[in-house]
């Protein structure tokens, strides 16, 4: 049954009126987050991206989000956002955690603790729930967000691609700002094969070229010693490249061997893309599972099954904000 009036007036926030899309404003760094954003209007949903990097823009950032008038804000990096900046935003807010956390009963890792400590920074007032991209760490956010699920980031439409015959030699590429762990494991194949490694800046109808152009991914973490779910993984699957991973921390139902090709260390790693040089069809059966596994994570899939559980839920539930 419809809601009626009434009914739509007792909820937290404004909704639409029957038939009218739900605005939704997707705010974060455009060179991280943009490629797990919705772009086009879909399933009743009508976004708009907001490139926001700094606290110092907080007060453009209300202006282009009081001017969209959103019903639904989502927001990549909670702790981004100064406190109290949406004490009078009447628009459900959702927060999106997407670094690793602190597992409870392991031994931790400053790096992760330096993302927990980011993180208990962000104003529980501003949002009414959080996702958590690292599952283990779920109860370690939990102390300072609303905490309310855990999943992957989308990945845009627009990075889907086929799966097309692999080109001979196989076109390699990394995409990652440098850490030590990083050149460590790829400096010595990268001096051996042509990898394309492209460290920041690649967004929009770049990125979108530079996959088209590619017929491998790699994946190699910022940490030697934290497995978590990099993004990129899934950009990799969608555009139809076979992707060489370290073991990803949880897997979101990505199978080792059957969506993509795991690799405990960097001579493993070597070995594999050697191989594919000499053989680059050696994994196409994989390939193909990984792109038919990666519709599963589909922006126009996922963000609107997620902004409806997120309104129901609200509605159901309310929030603490005030």
């Amino acid at each position: 049954m419809p809601p009626t009036a009434a009914h739509r007036d007792a909820r937290p926030y404004p909704v639409p009126p029957p038939g009218r899309p739900v605005r939704v404003a997707f705010v974060g760094a455009r060179t991280y987050y943009e490629p797990a954003a919705l772009h086009h209007a879909t399933a009743g949903l009508a976004p708009a991206f907001v490139d926001f990097r700094d606290p110092s823009e907080a007060g453009a950032l209300r202006d282009k989000l009081d001017e969209f008038a959103p019903h639904v804000v989502v927001v990549f990096r909670p702790e981004s956002i100064p406190v109290g900046l949406f004490a009078d935003l009447r628009a459900a807010v959702l927060g999106f955690a997407s670094g690793p956390l602190p597992r409870p009963g392991e031994r931790s890792h400053p790096s992760l603790e330096a993302n927990l400590a980011a993180l208990g920074g962000a104003d529980r007032a501003n949002f009414d729930r959080v996702i958590v991209l690292d599952g283990d760490g779920f109860d370690a956010a939990a102390g300072g967000v609303p905490a309310w699920r855990s999943m992957p980031l989308p990945v845009d439409d627009r990075l889907f691609g086929p799966v097309r015959p692999a080109r001979r030699p196989p076109r390699m590429i990394f995409i990652g700002y440098s850490t030590m762990h990083r050149e460590q494991t790829l400096i010595a194949v990268k001096h051996e094969l042509d990898i394309g490694h492209y460290a920041h800046g690649l967004v929009g109808e770049e990125l979108e070229r530079a996959l088209a152009a590619a017929d491998i991914g790699i994946n190699v973490h910022g940490d030697q010693w934290v497995d978590t779910f990099e993004h990129v993984a899934l950009i990799h699957l969608a555009a139809g490249h076979l992707l060489i991973s370290e073991p990803l921390r949880p897997t979101f139902g990505l199978e080792p061997g059957i969506d993509f090709l795991e690799v405990e260390n960097r001579d493993e790693l070597n070995l594999r893309l050697h191989q594919l040089t000499q053989q680059p069809d050696a994994y196409d059966r994989i390939r193909v599972r990984g792109r038919d596994k990666a519709e599963q994570y589909r922006a126009s899939r996922l963000w609107p099954e997620v902004i409806g559980d997120l309104l129901a839920d609200v509605e159901a539930f309310g929030t603490d904000r005030p």
